[in-house]
């Protein structure tokens, strides 16, 4: 029996899309929304905030940083439109144009 010494074994490498998939917000100024600003591979929580921190808060405009599992993230598909928000169509109150806005009120 002989062994074939010349021919190579595969080399595994890990690439960090095997890492988890990690959403990031970002929120430029103390009140302001967190918005979404990308994606980034990471092991852990506190990894992908580093790597969040890293790619995204590296100008200095963030003041708060947000990094969620993309499997934890549940979205409304387009098809559910129609029944998840037509019933707040039909309510008036809702909108900002019910309400009068009372003298003196305004520029506030």
């Amino acid at each position: 029996m002989s062994i074939d010494t010349t021919s190579q074994a595969p080399t595994t490498t890990v690439s960090d899309t095997q890492w988890t998939l990690w959403e990031v917000f970002t929120q430029e100024g103390e009140g302001a929304p967190h918005e979404h600003a990308g994606s980034v591979h990471a092991t852990t929580a506190e990894h992908a905030m580093q790597n969040a921190r890293d790619v995204y808060a590296r100008r200095g405009k963030v003041v708060s940083l947000w990094v969620v599992p993309t499997e934890s993230i549940v979205a409304s598909a387009p098809g559910d439109a129609g029944p998840l928000f037509d019933p707040g169509n039909d309510k008036a109150y809702r909108h900002p144009q019910f309400y009068k806005v009372p003298r003196g009120a305004r520029g506030l």
